[in-house]
């Protein structure tokens, strides 16, 4: 048996694994990713977010400043280098253990780099703000779901995305399966959004997610779809956009030093333990 919790950012969910030192779970296996992510026979979530010390991880951690590693799987096992809501999350759990200061940013390691987070009012329950970092805008692309396509950004927000305006959100179908993209794009598979226009700097956004499926929200999709979204209104920096997904509601903002600021809420809602 071994503790877990569990929380989510905007209803997309995760179990979290306390395993600070590296003993408990060592090289996380796949198959009990898939086992504590499977909604009808174990606790059920998008991912896993196994709650480590940078020290430990060898050379996912290695040059990271920050005392403390995000090691986050997909639901199906799979390995991925950022997760933006989940990091809020983390950062949630860390703070209510008494782990991290809220009152001063904190650093969490990740395969994408140094995150930094900030407590609103340096309060422990607060809303999370993330800064992740620079966004890399690259080629235009094309995605597809069975005889629709559409034109697609991809947007680097230190995982891969295509985003993809829509007339409506329906557009995109059941998002059961994967859309078709260019596998020479994204050969690691991509985050594929689909965006309809709400307002003036308000968007909402549907998401599949590589390794997850469709989920009720994604952090680094909606860094993503904001990206594209200013990039299309020729929005000046430091302009908040409100993101509206599935499971709620996001602001992000891109800062005039390149930087993108997404906010949001976090919450722990349970905690146990499981022999799964």
């Amino acid at each position: 048996m071994y503790p877990f919790l569990k929380g989510h950012g905007t209803e997309n969910d995760f179990v979290l694994l306390p395993d600070h030192d590296g003993t408990v779970h060592g090289n996380l296996a796949a198959d009990r990713v898939r086992a504590l992510c499977e909604r009808r026979a174990g606790v059920g979530a998008d991912g896993v977010l196994r709650v480590v010390r940078t020290a430990v991880m060898g050379e996912a951690g290695s040059g990271q400043d920050a005392e403390w590693f995000m090691d986050y799987r997909n639901a199906d096992g799979s390995i991925s280098e950022m997760c933006g809501n989940g990091i809020r999350v983390f950062g949630r759990h860390l703070a209510q253990q008494g782990l991290v200061d809220p009152a001063v940013p904190v650093p969490v390691a990740t395969r994408a780099g140094v995150k930094v987070l900030t407590f609103a009012g340096g309060a422990v329950d607060g809303e999370v703000t993330v800064d992740m970092g620079i966004p890399k805008v690259l080629e235009q692309t094309e995605v597809a779901v069975g005889e629709r396509s559409w034109p697609a950004l991809h947007v680097d927000m230190g995982n891969p995305h295509a985003v993809a305006f829509v007339d409506d959100l329906a557009d995109a179908g059941h998002l059961y399966d994967a859309p078709a993209h260019d596998p020479a794009v994204y050969p690691q598979g991509v985050n594929v959004e689909f965006v309809v226009r709400r307002g003036p700097r308000h968007v909402a956004m549907r998401v599949h997610e590589r390794g997850s499926g469709e989920t009720r929200s994604c952090g680094t999709g909606a860094c993503a779809v904001m990206v594209a979204s200013a990039l299309a209104d020729g929005a000046a920096r430091d302009t908040e956009y409100r993101i509206d997904l599935p499971g709620g509601t996001l602001r992000i903002t891109w800062t005039t030093d390149d930087r993108i600021l997404m906010a949001g809420p976090a919450v722990v809602v349970a905690e146990g333990t499981t022999d799964l």
